[in-house]
């Protein structure tokens, strides 16, 4: 999403702290197209420390075929993020902490993740992921959840197949759920993926999808 000039007059003691960066590198502009018929955008700016800082907009909408916006599929989102990333030859670790406001629906969200991917052997790349999300809902009657997750994913980085397995809790009722998912890359922005949910449950389902992204 492509901020307005008046981002580019951010005092320079606002700035004076980080390294030294072009004004290109500041802006964040990602219009992407969805599928045939939806779109999003996201915009806003950033800030290079140790912990960088970016935050912005984020639109988006959805048409029929026939060019009439499909009901409630609009998007006006605000959102923050700071984060710090450590990395080694052989490993690398990301600390964040990110904020999404809906400004149309009157819900929010606050996450708090942790992330570490490692070379495991010549041919095999890990990661695991944990996070915590505190989420507010305008609507429900019950309007504040916790959720918690985390995951482990193998990766062949030469073939661009990943596997991995995660576990949620939801804090609606505290239910536990976990998946197993095969991902290839086919081509750059094309990937193929097979997902089992709750595998070995009475709740156990499956699904293949190919998915595609187009940035401009």
């Amino acid at each position: 999403m492509r901020t307005t000039s008046s981002l580019l007059l951010l005092p320079a003691a606002l700035i004076s702290f980080a390294p030294r960066a072009s004004a290109e590198n500041l802006v964040i502009w990602t219009p992407v197209k969805v599928s045939e018929t939806s779109y999003k955008a996201r915009m806003g700016f950033r800030l290079p420390a140790e912990w960088e800082t970016s935050a912005g907009a984020e639109i988006g909408l959805a048409s029929t075929k026939g060019g009439a916006l499909v009901s409630n599929s609009e998007q006006a989102m605000l959102w923050g993020k700071i984060t710090k990333v450590s990395v080694t030859p052989a490993a690398s670790a990301e600390r964040a902490a990110s904020v999404l406001v809906d400004t149309l629906r009157g819900n929010g969200s606050l996450m708090l993740s942790r992330s570490r991917s490692w070379i495991f052997s010549d041919s095999l790349d890990m990661q695991s992921t944990r996070f915590v999300q505190i989420r507010y809902d305008a609507v429900d009657m019950r309007q504040a959840f916790v959720d918690t997750s985390q995951s482990l994913k193998f990766i062949q980085p030469w073939t661009g197949t990943s596997l991995s397995a995660a576990a949620t809790m939801t804090g609606i009722d505290g239910s536990l759920s976990s998946s197993l998912a095969l991902n290839q890359i086919i081509i750059p922005d094309l990937n193929l993926s097979a997902t089992i949910t709750n595998p070995g449950s009475s709740a156990q389902t499956g699904s293949i999808n190919l998915n595609y992204r187009v940035s401009w």
